[in-house]
């Protein structure tokens, strides 16, 4: 068994100033390993690269990464991205990266500590940074270890089924309002302006207009803004390698590579679709994790997600897995990785159903290691939505059924957890704290929607809700909702999430989402039962022919749409039902279609519109998973 401690310790370089080929400066920390006698570890050396917008300076990323990896021979270096903190340039968000990454890269090979091998890390944004410099098959890479990056930022991530994910909307807001950097804001007023901003309120007035939100005091995060919702056309802005690696698979590095995320993660399906398009096109190797947890690094140490427990097989420790990753691929040590099984999921579901000493309840889980995503073993299972809620696995033989609901733009139905993440505002200051520099992100941001499992109840905390609370979602009037009657036996989902749909409108474009809900049945605990969200989606119409040229509905015609949601591994276990809703928003997880045709983020009005979807012998609406015995 190989022994993971500290055997040096560490000298920082700091503010190393990295030349990118326009002549913008990035700011960068150099960590260096140090014998105990106080000389520098022996040149040259393998280095980890991790590029970060959050502050090189956060004392919880030094001491998780910088130290970590210097202590145990590595020398670290942890880059502020453009026009972030130290760094030099003007804010181009994920745009920017691959540029930066290849020229950051360039850099370290061309430093005398520097043995050549060179691994990246990192999370979300972070994330991004290492795919970015990855499809531009950077110089000196050797191995990667993504945690939680996208993979299509137009399918997901960024944009969404035509919608917009309004996570990073509000990420502009509060990290416009953190970031220090000089150049960012050069008045007192803009500087209390944004710290000022709750993403909260400003959610409730959009679309935004130019120069009437604090982020007028940052422009270019505001022009970053108004891109993002008013760009909802798929174009040559999508197909950027920076922001689409999924069309650029074919230049990715090949070098050995792990993909890891969770079931509540905002990047599920971006991680899996990354690891499915590299491994059937590189030799890599490329390792699949999926973990039960939300999003975040620091997360991956919890027995739970959101309101529900998965039990004691759940955490993993981060900082070993990356350990052994790299000692193998950066050091040749041999350490086992290279045996190890390609695919490592967390099934969730099995436990009891009832709530613990902590409140959540026990959903339970456990690890399985296999060879292949998708599963060799899974198959599709088809669920047929029928007139007044049911849900069978028989298409339906009616000739005509329908079910019709009012969809109000103002009353949008809200989003309880789900795969969520920077969906937040900024937690005041505290008058004691003379450099909120010093506090951890996870104290600066407050979420405004909790990820991962919980009840589909409207409560007093969740954002949009209204009185009286404790109403199942399920109980709106534009909320349809289908379900199985009670399992006669478990039913494991391990895979991809679909619900086809027959629709129509009498606006001229409005959306329809999905969510799958693992139905517990009433207990002591739950006397109402307990509605687990397991995964959900949404389409918007005037996208339903093509993605470039979008185009309004027809009154009278009734259109075909899939809406894919991300993928899952859960056991709808004997005594649940499985549950579908249907409706038209999920606010503030994805912004509110006004129903008007207007130009995205640029609409005047609202309008109510008249939806309905079809379930019959010519249009059988239905549900597909994949399902395993595994």
């Amino acid at each position: 068994m190989t022994l993971y401690r500290s055997e040096f310790g560490v000298m920082v370089m700091e503010n190393v100033l990295v030349p990118m080929r326009d002549g913008v400066r990035l700011a960068t920390d150099i960590y260096f390993p140090v014998e105990q006698s106080g000389k520098t570890a022996e040149w040259p050396l393998s280095v980890i690269l991790e590029r970060t917008p959050y502050n090189k300076r956060a004392p919880d990323r030094i001491e998780k990464n910088c130290r970590y990896f210097a202590e145990r021979g590595y020398i670290f270096v942890m880059q502020d991205c453009r026009a972030c903190y130290q760094s030099e340039g003007e804010f181009g968000f994920f745009w920017q990266e691959g540029p930066d990454g290849f020229d950051t890269m360039t850099w370290i090979t061309e430093q005398a500590w520097c043995n050549g091998n060179i691994g990246t890390t990192g999370t979300s944004y972070a994330g991004w940074t290492q795919n970015s410099l990855a499809v531009l098959n950077a110089p000196g890479l050797k191995c990667m270890w993504v945690n939680e990056g996208a993979s299509n930022g137009y399918t997901s991530t960024l944009r969404h089924g035509g919608a917009l994910e309004l996570r990073f909307l509000t990420w502009l807001y509060w990290h416009a309002a953190m970031n220090d950097n000089a150049s960012l804001k050069d008045t007192e007023a803009a500087i209390k302006s944004l710290a000022k901003s709750d993403t909260r309120e400003i959610l409730k007035q959009l679309p935004i207009k130019k120069g009437q939100t604090p982020l007028a005091h940052a422009p270019a995060y505001e022009e970053l803004a108004i891109k993002l919702l008013t760009s909802g056309d798929y174009n040559e802005l999508w197909e950027d390698p920076s922001v689409n690696f999924q069309v650029h698979w074919d230049q990715f590095a090949d070098v050995p590579t792990v993909f890891s995320s969770a079931w509540y993660d905002s990047y599920t399906r971006a991680n899996i679709e990354n690891y499915v398009g590299l491994s059937s096109r590189k030799k890599g190797p490329f390792r699949l994790i999926m973990g039960p947890w939300t999003h975040g690094d620091g997360t991956m140490g919890n027995t739970y997600s959101g309101g529900i427990d998965l039990g004691s097989e759940a955490p993993i420790d981060y900082n070993r897995e990356r350990l052994r990753w790299f000692d193998h691929w950066l050091k040749d040590v041999d350490n086992g990785v290279e045996r190890d099984s390609k695919v490592r999921i967390f099934i969730m579901g099995g436990g009891d159903g009832n709530k613990n000493r902590d409140g959540r309840l026990n959903h339970g889980g456990y690890w399985i290691e296999t060879e292949n995503w998708p599963l060799d073993t899974s198959k599709a299972y088809k669920l047929y939505l029928n007139a007044d809620g049911p849900l069978h696995t028989n298409k339906p033989i009616v000739e005509e059924s329908f079910s019709t609901y009012l969809f109000d733009p103002k009353d949008p139905v809200p989003s309880i957890g789900g795969n969520v993440s920077s969906l937040a505002t900024l937690r005041p200051i505290p008058s004691f704290i003379a450099d909120a520099n010093q506090l951890p992100q996870s104290y600066r941001v407050e979420q405004i929607v909790l990820a991962g499992g919980w009840d589909q109840r409207e409560a007093e905390n969740v954002y949009g809700a209204k009185p009286p609370y404790n109403e199942s979602l399920g109980a709106r009037q534009d909320v349809l909702v289908f379900q199985t009657e009670r399992l006669k036996s478990d039913l494991k989902l391990v895979g991809s999430i679909e619900a086809t749909l027959w629709v129509s409108s009498d606006a001229p474009d409005t959306d329809f989402t999905a969510k799958l809900i693992d139905l517990y049945p009433p207990n002591p605990d739950y006397p109402d039962g307990f509605a687990l969200n397991i995964s959900d989606s949404i389409f918007r119409m005037r996208y339903r022919d093509s993605w470039e040229r979008p185009s309004s509905m027809t009154v009278g015609s009734i259109y075909p749409i899939t809406i894919v949601m991300y993928p899952s591994a859960n056991i709808f276990g004997k005594g649940h039902s499985i549950r579908v809703d249907i409706s038209s928003s999920n606010f503030p997880r994805f912004d509110v279609n006004p129903n008007t045709g207007e130009p995205l983020g640029r609409n005047t009005h609202t309008r109510i519109a008249t939806n309905s979807i079809y379930h019959d012998s010519r249009y059988p609406s239905h549900l597909k998973i994949e399902i395993s015995d595994i």
